[in-house]
């Protein structure tokens, strides 16, 4: 996943913003990492470079 990326996505259950904590990364590619929702707290996981904005059951 691009940095640049976080400009245009949110949250998928309540349409916030969404923070970023990046665990591994290779330049501007976040490889593993995870965005959490600053209002619900929901957390969805970057893994091998692809974010999982499924929302949670």
């Amino acid at each position: 996943m691009k940095k640049d990326l976080l400009d245009i996505i949110c949250c998928p259950i309540c349409k916030e913003d969404l923070t970023l904590t990046i665990n591994k990364a290779d330049g501007d590619e976040i490889l593993d990492g995870k965005l959490e929702c600053k209002k619900c707290h929901n957390e969805y996981p970057i893994e091998e470079g692809i974010p999982n904005l499924l929302p949670p059951e």
